[in-house]
């Protein structure tokens, strides 16, 4: 029975962090033998694939954030502008993500338990959700930003933006703020010294913390999603009425030009920014759904595979500033190529005259 018992422990490779079988040792006896801790609680292949990844990720991230402000602060043309405000404050979060998640993430997957104390755990919990949540509400100011400028360009507001972004910096602390009451410093009960920052306890019941876990998707990732659908649909939708071959001589006359309001490279690159986003985050969410609605089923899946969800979805924070720089590498290039040729241009014009 004892062999049955350990070999069942030591095929659940789960996070070391999912201290859902606790339980389970709790109701061993003080007398009784113990078994040989399991794999998820011990240092193995998986915590060296999250700290090869988390490390490779904070690289790339903290390189392309920081040249990313350091771009937006050098420029001195039109250096207030709205969006270039909002693009500086998305890559503040993204580096709150770079130099507060992930260095933890690498720390945790190395020490496996938790080991800096009670008041570190609540700390680092509140802010392991903080920059997720403002990068999440950081897009939603740009696209209502967006939508402003294109469809109600008289209604802009001189501190529109500054409201939103500070609202963004608000909500984003009273959301994270629960992180830090429902996690603490639990003990094993029978394996002495391991400690983890976890939730375990916090809850009476199981569908509370899944409730919790449902409203942190809504305000993390579906709330936003549906205000930046909502937006950038509404602009397409108006761009294309306005192009339809019906009204196209009604669009002709319009002395509002929707297209040339809408600049046209800002509005393709917010949008592949929040494009970003859903491919990045959408795995990872409809995972974490499927577990809280059957875990039972969602435990068949590899575990490997849901690390993965995690890592990929991580990436944003990279993307983010990989998709800037396409956009304005490409500008650079093509101003770059008008230039010669205008050169070129004139220095025919000359030739002829000549």
């Amino acid at each position: 029975m004892p062999n049955t018992m350990a070999a069942h422990i030591n095929q659940r490779i789960e996070d070391h962090r999912n201290l859902a079988d606790w339980s389970y040792y709790a109701n061993e006896t003080a007398g009784e033998e113990y078994y040989e801790m399991p794999i998820d609680m011990r240092f193995n292949s998986g915590h060296i694939l999250s700290i090869m990844v988390y490390t490779t990720l904070m690289v790339f991230s903290a390189t392309g954030n920081l040249t990313v402000l350091s771009i937006l602060a050098q420029r001195k043309v039109r250096a207030s502008s709205r969006i270039n405000i909002m693009l500086a404050h998305l890559a503040i979060a993204d580096l709150l993500v770079t130099f507060l998640m992930m260095p933890l993430e690498i720390g945790w997957a190395y020490t496996v338990r938790w080991t800096a104390g009670d008041l570190m755990c609540r700390v680092m919990a509140f802010f392991r959700t903080f920059g997720l949540y403002l990068s999440s509400f950081i897009l939603i100011c740009i696209s209502v930003d967006r939508y402003f400028a294109v469809l109600k360009p008289l209604k802009v507001h001189e501190h529109r933006a500054v409201l939103m972004i500070a609202a963004a910096w608000i909500m984003s602390g009273l959301c994270s703020l629960p992180q830090a009451f429902i996690f603490h410093l639990e003990g094993h009960p029978n394996i002495t010294g391991y400690q983890q920052c976890v939730t375990y306890h916090y809850f009476e019941e199981e569908i509370y913390q899944i409730i919790y876990n449902v409203l942190v998707m809504c305000l993390m990732y579906t709330f936003p999603l549906i205000v930046i659908l909502y937006c950038y649909g509404s602009i397409y939708y108006e761009i294309f009425s306005r192009t339809n071959p019906r009204n196209l001589e009604s669009f002709r006359r319009s002395s509002i030009d929707v297209l040339g309001r809408a600049k046209r490279k800002t509005l393709r690159m917010t949008i592949m920014i929040v494009i970003v986003f859903v491919v990045c985050w959408t795995p990872y969410y409809v995972m974490s759904l499927w577990y809280w609605l059957d875990k039972e089923s969602a435990k068949n899946v590899d575990q490997r595979i849901q690390k993965g969800l995690f890592l990929f979805a991580s990436t944003n924070s990279c993307m983010n500033p990989v998709v800037y720089g396409v956009f304005n590498v490409r500008k650079k290039h093509t101003k770059k190529l008008l230039k010669t040729t205008h050169e070129k241009s004139c220095g025919s014009h000359l030739t002829m005259r000549v």
